[in-house]
């Protein structure tokens, strides 16, 4: 992803859960798709969609661990 759509999808991201620590870092190898962190605590990746132009899709896993 470039620096415009990274800037793009993450004020959408900050916009739809009302967080303005989100924010999205491009991934060393993968230049479709950028890391997802709130402050520095890692939950997802972003990837371009390869169907439609313009879209992405945003993946997050929950671990068991995770969960109370």
């Amino acid at each position: 992803m470039d620096e415009r759509a990274m800037r793009k999808v993450e004020g959408h991201l900050r916009g739809t859960f009302a967080n303005a620590r989100i924010t999205l870092v491009p991934r060393p190898k993968q230049k479709d798709s950028a890391e997802v962190y709130i402050a520095d605590e890692f939950i997802g990746v972003v990837f371009e969609d390869e169907d439609e132009a313009g879209s992405y899709m945003f993946e997050m896993a929950i671990l068991s661990e995770d969960l109370p």
